[in-house]
């Protein structure tokens, strides 16, 4: 059955080219076109589409508040186009926040140049997104989160993924093998905390984050999937929210407990054993920059046994590899369970793996953390 799909823009040009590029993949279905929020509230609620695209400036009413209504009246996958600035990078966040399931820039010059790029990636997203698990009809649906008010005087009140092609992901539905959910962990002086991530992974973060007191006693590292413009936006906005600090690590940056460094988008970050961090230019033979794998195996390197690594919601199997080498070592290895994952792509994968020594949801993560470490 085809994946129907509601173009919202109030770019003539634009919903029309979005459009051939998704009708000429015979398993995309455009049901309808909306040119501003309060069209695309009516039309999602009349046409019942399985995926909805979205601008974000548009008259009459916006897309991150057409968002909100249309996940509390008719709860639908939105896939958001922003522009690959600063604001737009607030902008897709706070879509992210309303309930929108991934983000893709918004590029002219791309779409007349690079016509068949732009289809292979948007295509895909839409069927990845069709199969999330914000879906109604035997999906979980989650809610769009609100962070808690911080406590500490350090934090004040305040979208994914990569623009690189990226591999299908297995349906959030997919049999994988059963795993226990395991009870409150034990408690151990990890050296570092490691959280590899993608798509759903920017309020993934967030919730688990802001659990965090300012005296956890471990370094983290941060690994989501997302281009360049968009990580120091992102890192502000979780050091705002936030009890622990958080910053978009930079080359020579050292790990210490209570702080979070975030990968730079578009470049790979690794840990070497005086806790000193590395980046390096994002390597084009690599699908993602960054990379979980990457930044995982450095830390196995690095740290042997004493590494907490978490993976996240998200597409592909970024991550396992360097799950692998984690464990090897004899460090510990939690999945998001997949019930409360957006995609359930890379904790299926280290699921799948045996990688797992736990499976958590996502509101019991962050409480497992602080319990885990001395």
């Amino acid at each position: 059955m085809a994946v129907k799909v509601l173009v919202v823009d109030d770019s003539g040009f634009f919903r029309r080219r979005v459009s051939e590029i998704l009708s000429a993949d015979p398993t995309i279905q455009v049901v309808g076109t909306a040119t501003n929020g309060r069209e695309a509230i009516d039309q999602a609620l009349a046409l019942k589409p399985d995926v909805i695209t979205m601008d974000y400036e548009m008259p009459m009413m916006d897309g991150i508040t057409a968002v909100r209504h249309i996940m509390q009246r008719c709860p639908t996958p939105v896939l958001m186009f922003s522009s690959l600035t600063h604001e737009g990078a607030r902008v897709t966040l706070d879509a992210l926040d309303a309930g929108a399931v991934d983000y893709l820039p918004k590029n002219f010059e791309d779409i007349s140049r690079n016509p068949e790029k732009v289809k292979q990636l948007l295509c895909e997203k839409v069927h990845t997104i069709s199969r999330s698990n914000r879906r109604f009809g035997g999906y979980t649906s989650h809610a769009p989160v609100t962070a808690p008010a911080p406590a500490s005087s350090h934090a004040a009140a305040s979208s994914l993924a990569s623009t690189a092609p990226v591999r299908p992901a297995a349906p959030a539905r997919a049999a994988a093998p059963a795993a226990t959910h395991a009870p409150a962990p034990k408690r151990k002086p990890y050296k570092l905390v490691a959280i590899g991530t993608s798509t759903g992974g920017p309020v993934a973060l967030q919730r688990v984050l802001t659990q965090l007191p300012a005296s956890f006693p471990a370094p983290i590292v941060l690994i989501q999937h997302m281009p360049a413009a968009f990580t120091k936006a992102f890192a502000e906005r979780l050091d705002k929210l936030c009890k622990i600090s958080v910053k978009e690590a930079e080359d020579g940056d050292m790990l210490r407990p209570g702080l979070a460094l975030l990968a730079p988008g578009g470049k790979q970050m690794m840990i070497d054993g005086r806790g000193t961090v590395k980046i390096l230019p994002g390597d084009e033979r690599l699908n993602y920059k960054p990379c979980v794998d990457i930044t995982f195996g450095s830390a196995a390197k690095s740290y042997g046994d004493k590494v907490l690594s978490v993976v996240l919601t998200g597409m592909g199997a970024d991550g396992r590899e360097g799950a692998r080498l984690l464990k090897q070592g004899g460090s510990t290895v939690w999945a998001q369970d997949e019930a409360s994952c957006v995609i359930y792509g890379m904790p299926m994968a280290i699921v799948k793996a045996n990688l797992a020594d736990a499976v958590y949801s996502l509101d019991e993560i962050g409480k497992h953390l602080v319990e885990a470490c001395v």
